[in-house]
């Protein structure tokens, strides 16, 4: 039986309506791929929580979440990802790199342009269409 794991990302929009958009470096799983930043969820934390933590440690910048935006289980060959995006906003720093080889901004028009992990695709595609 494959594990499921509870994932939470981040769409994070600045005030040109672009999106934050992080590209996994080739250590980690699903290698090369973009994504939205975020990270598992810990026994006992909320997803709102979680993500704070996760944009916090990743990125070293203070969110402030707003709503559950879209949530999506997607199996991959060795386990099954359930991923939760969640809009959120920037409060306080600058992302900066530590566990993914590049972030960009991006406006929603463009998204379709790169690479994306499998589960992140409906999202992008949600977000595509919201406007």
């Amino acid at each position: 039986m494959k594990k499921t794991v509870k994932v939470v990302a981040a769409i994070i929009e600045n005030e040109q309506n672009e999106i934050l958009c992080a590209l996994r470096s080739p250590q980690m799983a699903i290698p090369n791929m973009w994504e939205f930043p975020g990270g598992k969820v810990e026994l006992g934390e909320d997803i709102y929580g979680a993500l704070k933590r996760e944009i916090y440690e990743e990125m070293e910048c203070k969110i402030e979440t707003s709503n559950l935006f879209h949530d999506n289980t997607h199996e991959y060959e060795t386990f099954i990802i359930n991923l939760i995006c969640i809009k959120a906003k920037i409060i306080e720093g600058n992302p900066r790199l530590s566990e993914h080889s590049k972030i960009i901004w991006m406006k929603r028009e463009n998204l379709k342009s790169l690479v994306w992990a499998p589960a992140d695709i409906p999202a992008v595609e949600k977000l595509i269409n919201e406007k």
